[in-house]
């Protein structure tokens, strides 16, 4: 079986390297596309056996002029590597490949749904399914996503799940305490954090707070401090491309309603080693996958996440963690209250979360169920050739 993967980035999307490389050790034979085929990552995927070929596939928005030359190039690699199934990361990538081969290439194309954001935003998702072909079909890499495309009109049987996995192991059970010391916080002192990159908001979709919802984070802790004045909140995670002046913009709104007791960390490289310095840790998201709700589970921290996309998928309310509204900075202050003053209670969900996500996270067996969305894909096309 040989998989082409598209991607159109050579700085994230590391769940797909993940992925795989779990693949690979399962004797799938894979190709993928990179902006300039360069860097770490690039050479990460040769160190695999993979073949990288140099290619932007992404949809020319900004430069709608090049998209004949762009789809036509997309062509040409579909014809040189010869794949058993094309396999699309991104909604750019997935817009372009249909718009590229649309029904003159009768290989089936699959489109790993990275997150429900495109499917909430007016037109996005009537244009996805637009663009299909009896070729196409979906991942979602949660229930709410495969609901959606349902809903549609999509048949079930072109509608696979797969959540997003990652390397467990790397997530410490004990408190290192390199956050605490750093920061000179001690060990007392109740803590919560948030763990996300700053996205300015796109008002051109109506977007008038970021979208993971640090708006909210800031002023629910406003609430937590009038209970609990000796709490510090910590925002780990710096700004997602041009997002400095939001950044910024977040940094003042903290310090006009919580003080100093907020503190910015910038990026991190060692999240999976801090986030046992935490007490709890808050995802208010307005539109999520699984999110970091994966990692704080998987540290075993009392985690509370907004009531939206892939969040429910893992964390259930009163057993794994706390559900609250989007937006709702009551609630979500209420919440981080009640997983501070009942540590018991906030580590038993904390322990029941870890297991889950233990069982259900772990990148063998995500990479596995893609790899049985695969073979069903195929079996179907063997079906379908041989009633024809």
């Amino acid at each position: 079986m040989k998989v082409l993967h598209l991607l159109k980035t050579e700085t994230g999307a590391m769940w797909a390297l993940r992925q795989i490389e779990v693949l690979r050790s399962e004797g799938v034979e894979v190709a993928v596309t990179l902006p300039t085929g360069k860097g770490k990552i690039a050479d990460q995927y040769r160190a695999l056996g993979v073949e990288v070929i140099p290619g932007q596939f992404d949809l020319p928005v900004r430069r709608p002029w090049t998209l004949p030359r762009v789809m036509k190039q997309l062509r040409q690699v579909v014809a040189t590597v010869k794949p058993d199934i094309i396999h699309s990361h991104f909604v750019g990538t997935t817009y372009l490949m249909r718009l590229a081969l649309r029904n003159n290439v009768k290989i089936p194309r699959l489109f790993q749904v990275p997150g429900p954001l495109h499917l909430e935003q007016g037109p996005y998702g009537f244009i996805d399914k637009l663009l299909a072909t009896e070729q196409d079909h979906w991942m979602g890499s949660c229930q709410w996503t495969c609901d959606k495309y349902r809903s549609m009109g999509i048949p079930a049987e072109r509608v696979h799940k797969a959540l997003y996995g990652t390397k467990i192991s790397q997530f410490v059970e004990q408190r290192t305490n390199l956050l605490r010391t750093e920061y000179n916080i001690g060990d007392e002192t109740p803590v919560v954090g948030m763990v996300a990159y700053m996205y300015k908001p796109k008002t051109y979709l109506g977007q008038f707070v970021g979208l993971k919802g640090h708006e909210t984070f800031i002023m629910a802790m406003k609430k937590v401090l009038e209970v609990m004045p000796q709490a510090r909140g910590v925002i780990v995670g710096g700004p997602w491309g041009n997002a400095h002046s939001y950044e910024q913009k977040l940094q003042e709104l903290a310090k006009t309603h919580c003080g100093d007791s907020i503190i910015f960390t910038g990026f991190r490289s060692d999240v999976g080693q801090i986030y046992r310095d935490l007490d709890a840790v808050a995802h208010p998201s307005l539109s999520e996958n699984l999110g970091g709700a994966a990692e704080s589970l998987l540290a075993g921290v009392p985690t509370i996440a907004t009531n939206i996309g892939g969040f429910p998928d893992i964390v259930y309310d009163g057993e794994t963690g706390w559900l609250v509204p989007p937006r709702d900075e009551e609630k979500l202050a209420q919440a981080i209250i009640e997983a501070l003053s009942d540590p018991a209670e906030a580590q038993r969900r904390a322990a029941q979360g870890r297991e889950l996500a233990v069982r259900e996270l772990d990148v063998n067996k995500t990479a596995r169920d893609v790899l049985a969305a695969y073979r069903t894909i195929l079996q179907e096309v063997e079906r379908h050739e041989a009633v024809i």
